[in-house]
């Protein structure tokens, strides 16, 4: 069973209930048949600035940050790593798409996650497997396809 820390240190209002975030990062983990921890922070818009310009060199704010753990393999634990989300962004973000809270945190949930399972989108090809894979995910919840704005659109008349 995977052990997943939720960490909410922002005053947004429109964040799911950590129920909801523990359920789509289980999803991205079952997925890969991952049993592992890992933590979640959901934050503000200058954390996540702070973390992007400190760890990336972009002195903006980001919706997503993946920070994968390095541990020795012989300490026999699995942490994977923790996740960075920045709430006001992903809100405004599924505003500006016409998508649901839920269909978009559902979405950067699994990507962040994905990441720490070591899927990247900087190659063509590697981006291709990893939408794919949010995609099988995303929609196994339930949610429209992220990447397809016409199915998407279709959907949610």
């Amino acid at each position: 069973m995977s052990q997943i820390e939720i960490q909410i240190a922002s005053d947004a209002t429109e964040i799911p209930h950590v129920n909801q975030l523990e359920l789509w990062c289980n999803a991205a983990l079952a997925r890969e048949q991952a049993d592992a921890a890992l933590a979640l922070r959901i934050v503000d818009i200058d954390e996540m600035q702070a973390l992007n310009h400190n760890y990336r060199g972009k002195n903006q704010a980001t919706n997503v940050l993946a920070f994968p753990c390095d541990l020795p393999a012989d300490l026999g634990l699995n942490q994977l790593g923790d996740v960075v989300i920045c709430a006001k962004i992903v809100t405004d973000e599924a505003k500006a798409q016409q998508k649901t809270r839920d269909a978009h945190w559902a979405h950067i949930v699994v990507h962040g996650t994905l990441h720490l399972l070591g899927y990247d989108h900087i190659e063509e090809d590697d981006a291709n497997e990893m939408e794919a894979l949010e995609t099988r995910i995303v929609t196994d919840l339930g949610f429209p396809p992220p990447y397809d704005e016409q199915q998407y659109l279709r959907n949610s008349k």
